[in-house]
């Protein structure tokens, strides 16, 4: 039998695998694998087990120009060109790689004077323009688990979107200082509508909707001694008496904490919501330890936070083009220079403008020359002018990923794949980008 026969029938078990689907970035995954299929994701969720299960590697070319199969070379050269000659280029998408891709990425975007950006800018944008606002109180999930007796989900649906979030890290585990684990917790939920999560609560709030920043609000007048009109109830659904009590079980819990999820950060008042929220646990600090936290998509958005951070000093929607690093909401951000045709050529990295930005975005990607990297076919990709078929993370390539509370979680690959991983292409791109960027100042 052949050594790639045997590497097809071997059954191997990776242990502490982590799952990079979301944000929670579990890193307790058992994986049977046999040949290069993942066959049993031991401790996976229900997304989770999707995530691995279906992983499939299959035929394609390494890159395609235009759509038609050329190799890595040839990608990379179109590509260099592309970037090197655009006057208003953008860097798109880094939620779903690894945290050294992601370095690479802004090193280029900051060779050619790009904008750089990520998904934080359609999700969680908000919550980091409250961070520099007011700051943040924050602890990690493994704080949570040991200590938290007072749990609050606002504007999320923990039940669907985080399955493991309750069972591993905040209401279901016991904890060093809560030995009873769900029976030491409250766990409380506000939402515009009664989800699958508002079974697990002990204290469900249906507020109106876009009245989060009201509700919030009067809570930290509360909190302060502030007395408030009982009419409150008519503007947000939620009655004083109500009110009174939760600021009553937040100011005597010995440790609580408020996960808010795009329900708050994507709705009126949008950085306003999560700056009322952050200012409410920094008010409760006065009177016990309270802390605030986003809840997070996808598997390594909140890495691309903190890399484009470290190296600009801004987490998502910056301008690099006059040398130095800008930011600005609005101006610089991916689905804004699109809307108003600004950009002229784009690299964008596992992620799917084309699927779900605004008609006006995404009819101008379409004029554009514009790179794409990405382990699956999308709507971006099947529009790129360069497109690389790429490794998946975590499944088949190691490297780093920043858990939600910004803990560092090392990724160990169940299988190698015959695609390159994205670092890999960025770090050929970015040479050969150096080079025409060379070649062009001493002609």
């Amino acid at each position: 039998m052949s050594d790639a026969a045997v590497m097809e029938s071997e059954i191997r078990i990776v242990k502490d695998a982590t799952c990079t689907f979301c944000g929670c970035v579990c890193d307790d995954m058992e994986l049977t694998v046999e040949g290069k299929t993942i066959t049993k994701a031991k401790n996976a969720c229900v997304l989770g087990k999707a995530w691995f299960l279906n992983h499939h590697i299959e035929e394609h070319a390494v890159a395609t120009i235009e759509g038609k199969p050329a190799t890595l070379e040839e990608g990379v050269e179109r590509a260099a060109q592309i970037l090197a000659n655009a006057r208003y280029p953008i860097v798109y998408g880094l939620s779903d790689t690894t945290c050294e891709a992601q370095r690479v990425a802004v090193s280029i975007a900051d060779w050619i004077g790009a904008c750089v950006d990520t998904t934080t800018s359609v999700c969680h944008g908000p919550s980091g323009m409250a961070f520099q606002g007011v700051g943040e109180v924050t602890c990690t999930l493994g704080e949570v688990k040991n200590r938290a007796d007072l749990v609050i989900f606002w504007g999320g649906n923990p039940a669907e979107s985080h399955p493991r979030h309750w069972t591993r890290y905040s209401l279901m585990p016991k904890g060093q200082f809560v030995p009873e684990g769900r029976k030491g917790r409250t766990a409380v939920l506000v939402d515009v509508r009664k989800s699958k999560s508002a079974a697990a609560a002990d204290i469900f709030w249906q507020i109106k909707p876009r009245k989060d920043f009201e509700v919030l609000w009067a809570l930290r007048a509360l909190v302060k001694g502030v007395d408030i009109d009982p009419a409150i109830e008519q503007e947000t659904g939620i009655s004083l008496a109500q009110m009174q009590d939760l600021v009553q079980r937040m100011k005597s819990c010995k440790f609580g904490i408020i996960f808010f999820g795009m329900g708050l950060s994507m709705t009126r008042g949008k950085h306003m919501n999560v700056e009322a929220a952050l200012s409410l646990a920094r008010d409760l600090n006065d009177y016990t330890r309270f802390y605030a936290k986003p809840v997070r998509g996808h598997g390594n958005v909140t890495g691309a936070d903190n890399v484009v951070s470290w190296q600009t000093g801004y987490p998502f929607g910056v301008s690099l083009g006059r040398g130095y690093p800008r930011f600005n909401p609005g101006e610089f951000t991916t689905s804004d220079t699109l809307a108003r045709g600004e950009a002229d050529a784009a690299m964008i990295i596992a992620s799917d403008p084309a699927g779900n930005f605004s008609q006006p975005a995404r009819e101008h990607l379409k004029r554009i020359p514009y790179i794409a990297l990405d382990p699956h076919e999308s709507e971006t990709t099947r529009g790129a002018t360069v497109h690389f078929c790429t490794a998946t993370y975590g499944i088949n390539v190691p490297g780093t990923v920043y858990r939600m509370d910004d803990v560092p979680i090392p990724l160990r690959p169940a299988f190698d794949s015959p695609f390159p991983s994205d670092e890999t292409v960025l770090r050929a791109i970015e040479k050969r980008v150096r080079e025409v960027l060379r070649e062009r100042q001493t002609n």
